[in-house]
């Protein structure tokens, strides 16, 4: 069953969730970012490259030919990912990786990720979709964590 983290409170959504992944990078999960909106993957790609001044988390699109050797996919399109991993462009399944879900609604396919991380800003347009996604996946079975990241200083993968 699908195990799925929520971490609520987050002043900027973004910024969290490229921080969760750069700390997921580290321990060495294998990481996809689900992210429609072409803007905001466009920071997340930023965010990425700048987020430890010292370093960068190595990653690319999710439809991209070195995705085989990436551990961290950026994807606007699930169905896009899904459609090169069948053209056999890339070698790991979604089995293999966390999502990292930033969108206000359930992933398609969620049950096929061993894990799912939802990154919850405070404002409402995000915190009430939220809050369904927490009441479906509970519902459904699925292992719940939840994590207050104004409690928290790190963010275990």
């Amino acid at each position: 069953m699908t195990q799925v983290s929520f971490f609520h409170g987050a002043t900027d959504r973004l910024q969290a969730a490229a921080r969760w992944v750069a700390a997921a990078h580290l321990q060495g999960t294998p990481v996809l970012i689900y992210v429609p909106e072409e803007e905001h993957a466009i920071t997340m790609d930023r965010l990425l490259w700048t987020q430890t001044p010292l370093s960068f988390t190595p990653h690319c699109r999710a439809d991209a030919k070195m995705a085989g050797e990436t551990p961290v996919w950026i994807a606007t399109q699930l169905e896009k990912m899904q459609a090169a991993r069948q053209e056999k462009q890339i070698s790991l399944t979604t089995k293999d990786r966390v999502l990292v879900n930033l969108t206000n609604t359930l992933p398609d396919g969620f049950a096929d990720y061993a894990k799912i991380v939802e990154i919850i800003s405070l404002q409402d347009a995000v915190r009430n979709p939220g809050r369904e996604r927490f009441r479906f996946y509970r519902d459904n079975g699925c292992t719940i964590e939840s994590h207050d990241l104004a409690k928290e200083t790190s963010h275990p993968a």
